[in-house]
């Protein structure tokens, strides 16, 4: 079959070589349409369901709203966790399903189950909503406004009704939200001295304000041939003319107007859910959410375009920041990185063919293999539906090294003919065709084999699940492909190529070896032949290398991946709840004022509180900052270390420093924006928050831990109104009209809207400010009874100060509290480990309450797992290829001794770098074992070809055929070991931070390899066959 393909290679050339123009065209033409992004499409199929309920307590959203809406989608198909989060006034519920379910059917099962449940959830809130369909990765820009003239109100008006609509044109945005100013609220403010006055009752406020700013239709008339229409305008924005309107008529027959009772006023709408800040300077943050599937950085040039068009409608004092969050920023370094990466290791190959083969035009052949791999590689990832990412462009910056293998093997063996055919008489020199066709057909079998062998060692990478398998499956998918590409090159291009290349007929002189490699081959062949006369001590030396790598891996940490260089710190500093947001933003302009003191910070950006139906739904006593930075003199940890330091001093403030990407990892995986989420899971809110105090300080030792914080989920002051039943039937005032009483002077109701410009606004009637603000004041509010005489509130209710929970956090529907922490400078694995002994030894449970953990080790160790069983089976395959071409279990596993030499360079390469061994780390072995075997192949099948068909002795065969396969060893390893430098030695840079582990471990795996690999084969192989060889 293969020699057939070769043949028709060689008979076809033309169409060959047209086949490899049209592959590059078409390559070129769609890398342009190939969507990039930072990572593949990480995120497990999420639907989120937020719930206004204005004005009902933490509690009672539990109970009422968030409860209801676990319980009808727990089950449901393909629903493995359920996480809710309750606070006064928002309920959300995160309903997460199985890795492969398909997000639209998601979608269409939360659906269907609220439709059923809607019925019993209470009149009083809002319809429960689906929060657009994103991604943890979905966040792209965060655009911050500020203005040095312009109030807040306008700039919030600005915000909602001129920018964001314009945003949420642009195709791919799926969301944008708001926080930060003051949203315009026209409001009728009761004075209730006043209505008692004039004897006018809420009631008579409700039944006039209603109706009063919608305009009505009075039909058409026809006159003088034309049709008018009629309308009855009654809409105004005018509050003067609002105030104007008729409430009721006095005995004496005056009319009594909404400004008698009321003062009608445009004010700032009450409570603030959320304030925002940019470089400590109060403004409005507009976060735009990208729908899966889109451009990042496609969309985010369009909506740069937007804003720059916007810039001219908008006052001059306004200024507009692209600065605090662009995740484009991180997508275009990280790529970049990574192609700096390939080119780098690309000049690598290059200078190894040129040494090794000191010939222009077979360093030529065998370069003209990476291009069309890649752009081979390239069209399988689109045609699939995958992005351009780090991890498919670090696959093939890992393979780039191995592309030239098979063509070099090629090159070099026909190379290598020629110069022999030319020794020959003229008589028996055989014609070009032959000399190619005969040599490559040589190497076919090894060439197919030894890609094979590679393809099943990155078998393991494609049973990994959940995020581990999103994130690196494509790595896998580009490699394999141009791998597969490489081989099918060597195959047909490569033969064709040497045809004309390396066919000179007309010269008869002999071409020479290059110097390096007569230079090599002269003390290889001196220290083969020691090492096969002093077996035991080569054989010793060996083993012991193996047993002390064995040692030292022993003593690596574990974690699942590294560490991540976003460019940008995610800082969360939490108050104890209760706290104000006035005062939850002095704090936070504190600490923007201190991170804007570092030199490599120059922008921060702060959100305090949430925006409306935000599903990232903070406290009013938490804030969340982003402050980007630009590395100049000193390492990311140094910077980090001295944040720390400075924000050690926030007196009452709770710290977590993350990054924007890596915190919504863990988000994902645990519910919890940090490394590691101990869940404490009870009933009793208090008892659960003194177990998570006491977990606290005996963890808070354990060496490695930085940011140690409790979830604040302890009580808050609360002031609650409890009517007395028997005077409130004395008085014959019913308890919806008590309840309307406290919704609509308290919490304020909206009547209606207000119609400015095609902005619409909401209609409020809430009593006066100055009337409601303490506790005391809302005692003396009036309230209506039946016989039009008014009585203070507290004749008929209680009102008393009590404490109550700040936010209930529910898991698979039981209450939990989190208790999170970083790691940092040291690895993760045993850190978790110190802590759950602590936990053991320390920590009693009473009944009915139990401690789950959460975090990236969860998924680290199910990868570890996975990839250990796996890789017993890939070996197994690897054994059954490498059994299927020799037929013969001895030499087989002959060559599998190349595995243990490979584990030897990879441990001293992660013990002399991070020394720890994580997922992409364990990638990189098995993959190596592949890498490593293909030089094993080809001594043992050139041994046996000089053995079988050359009729060589033993000694003489081996010898030979280690001398012979030098060059192309050494070649092969060499550019295979050497691309991987860049991506080594550059792993902190953006991009590089997943790929470089597995470089490391191939990278001195094969250097050990390749080393021992040409002395331990000559002399396993030797001691295989000395019985044959005495016979």
């Amino acid at each position: 079959m293969l020699n057939k393909v070769i043949h028709f290679s060689l008979t076809n050339r033309l169409v060959i070589l047209f086949c490899a123009v049209v592959l590059i065209v078409a390559g070129v033409m769609t890398t342009k349409k190939a969507e990039v992004d930072v990572f593949p499409d990480l995120n497990a199929p999420t639907v989120v369901v937020m719930t206004e309920a204005n004005g009902m307590a933490a509690e009672e959203v539990e109970q009422l709203v968030s409860f209801p809406i676990e319980t009808s989608v727990n089950g449901a198909t393909g629903v493995r966790r359920v996480r809710s989060s309750s606070t006064n006034g928002f309920s959300v519920v995160w309903v997460e399903f199985d890795w492969g379910m398909d997000i639209y059917l998601a979608r269409q099962i939360v659906s269907e189950k609220l439709a059923t449940v809607s019925e019993s959830l209470p009149s009083n809130i809002n319809k429960p909503i689906l929060g657009p369909q994103s991604s943890i990765l979905g966040e792209v820009l965060i655009i911050g406004l500020t203005s040095d003239s312009t109030s807040m109100l306008d700039l919030r008006t600005l915000a909602d009704w001129s920018i964001r609509p314009r945003l949420l044109s642009t195709g791919g945005v799926a969301q944008v939200s708001v926080i930060g100013g003051d949203i315009k609220e026209y409001q009728i403010q009761l004075d209730s001295k006043r209505m008692n006055y004039y004897g006018v009752t809420l009631n008579d406020v409700l039944e006039a304000t209603k109706e009063m700013n919608l305009n009505t239709n009075g039909g058409v008339i026809y006159e003088h041939g034309s049709e008018y229409i009629v309308r009855g305008v009654i809409s105004t924005n005018d509050v003067n003319n609002m105030a104007k309107s008729i409430i009721k008529r006095e005995e004496a027959g005056s009319p009594i107007l909404l400004e008698d009772v009321a003062n009608v006023k445009i004010d700032a709408k009450q409570p603030k859910l959320g304030l925002a800040s940019v470089n400590a300077k109060n403004g409005v943050l507009l976060t735009v959410t990208k729908q899966p599937n889109t451009s990042t950085l496609d969309l985010t040039s369009k909506l740069e375009a937007a804003l720059e068009d916007l810039k001219t409608t908008l006052p001059n004092d306004v200024q507009i920041n692209t600065d605090i969050f662009r995740q484009g920023t991180f997508i275009e370094g990280s790529i970049n990185n990574v192609k700096d990466a390939i080119l780098e290791g690309g000049i690598f190959v290059v200078i190894i063919l040129f040494i090794f083969l000191a010939n222009f035009r077979t360093t030529i052949i065998a370069l003209v293999t990476i291009p069309l791999s890649i752009i081979s590689a390239i069209l399988v990832i689109y045609y699939m539906g995958l992005t351009i990412n780090t991890m498919s462009l670090g696959g093939l910056a890992i393979a780039i090294g191995s592309l030239v293998d098979d063509a070099i093997v090629d090159v070099e063996n026909v190379y290598k003919r020629f110069r022999e055919n030319k020794m020959k008489p003229k008589e028996e020199q055989k014609s070009a065709f032959s000399v190619v066709f005969d040599a490559s057909k040589e190497v076919r079998m090894p060439i197919l084999n030894s890609t094979l062998i590679i393809v099943a060692s990155f078998v393991p990478l494609f049973f990994l699940s959940g995020m581990e398998g999103r994130m690196l499956v494509p790595l896998g998918i580009a490699f394999i492909t141009a791998l597969i590409s490489s081989t099918v090159i060597a195959l047909t291009l490569t033969p064709v190529l040497c045809y004309y290349l390396l066919n000179n007929e007309k010269s008869d002189k002999v071409s020479k070896e290059a110097f390096i490699v007569r230079w090599l081959k002269k003390y290889y062949q001196k220290a083969l032949e020691w090492t096969l006369n002093h077996k035991k001590i080569t054989g010793g030396v060996t083993l012991s290398l193996f047993l002390v790598a064995i040692l030292f891996a022993k003593g690596f940490g574990n974690s699942f991946l590294p560490s991540f260089n976003e460019g940008s710190y995610t800082i969360n500093v939490s108050l104890l709840p209760g706290t104000s947001l006035e005062e939850s933003d002095k704090v936070g302009q504190q600490v923007e004022e201190l991170l804007l003191t570092i030199p490599e910070i120059h922008t921060v950006a702060r959100k305090t509180g949430r925006a409306e139906l935000d599903e990232h739904a903070l406290g009013v006593n938490v804030s969340e900052i982003e402050a980007p930075f630009t590395l100049t003199n000193r390492s990311k940890d140094e910077l980090s270390k001295e944040v720390r330091e400075k924000l050690a001093h926030v007196n009452g403030a709770m710290i977590e420093i993350g990054q924007p990407i890596s915190h919504r990892i863990d988000a994902m995986l645990s519910g919890t924006r940090a490394n590691i989420a101990i869940k404490l899971f009870g009933e009793n809110l208090n008892q659960m928050f003194r177990i998570a105090t006491d977990v606290k300080n005996n963890i808070s030792g354990v060496q490695g831990i930085v940011d140690l914080n409790v979830e604040q989920q302890i009580e808050r002051p609360q002031l609650t109104i409890t009517p007395n039943r028997t005077l409130l039937a004395q008085y014959g005032i019913t308890l919806p009209e008590f309840s309307e009483f406290i919704n609509v002077n308290l919490a304020g109701e909206v009547i209606s809207q207000v119609y400015e410009k095609g902005r619409k606004f909401d209609l409020v009637v809430i009593a006066q400010a100055d009337l409601r603000d303490s506790k005391n004041k809302i005692s003396d509010l009036y309230i209506d009874t039946p016989n039009g005489k008014k009585i203070p509130l507290s004749e008929i209710a209680e009102i008393k100060s009590t404490m109550g929970p700040n936010t209930i956090s529910r898991e698979n529907v039981k209450r939990k509290i989190v208790i999170s922490a970083n790691v940092e400078d040291r690895d993760l694995r045993s850190a978790v480990n110190e802590i759950q002994d602590v936990i053991a030894k320390n920590i009693e449970l009473p009944e009915g309450y139990h401690i789950e953990y959460g975090g990236q080790f969860e998924s680290e160790q199910a990868a570890s797992r996975t990839l250990a069983v796996t890789s017993i089976l890939a070996i197994v395959i690897i054994f059954l290829l490498i059994f299927n071409e020799f037929k013969n279990a001895k030499e087989s596993f002959a060559i599998l001794l190349n595995l243990p030499l490979a584990l030897i360079g990879g441990v001293f390469a992660i013990l002399f770098t991070t020394q720890e061994i994580s997922i992409p780390a364990i990638i990189g072995f098995i993959s190596l074992f592949g890498i490593a075997t293909r030089n094993g192949m080809l001594l043992v099948s050139h041994y046996n070809h000089l053995q079988d068909v050359e009729k060589m002795s033993l000694k003489e065969c081996v010898v030979k055929g280690s001398l012979d396969r030098l060059n192309p060893i050494l070649m092969t390893a060499l550019s295979s070991a050497l691309a991987l430098v860049p991506l080594a030695i550059n792993g902190d840079l953006p991009g590089n931070e997943i790929q470089s582990p597995m470089a490391i471990v191939i990278l001195g795996g094969l250097l050990t390899s390749t080393l021992l690999n040409g002395f331990i084969i000559p002399i396993v192989y030797q001691a295989i066959h000395r019985k044959k060889a005495t016979a």
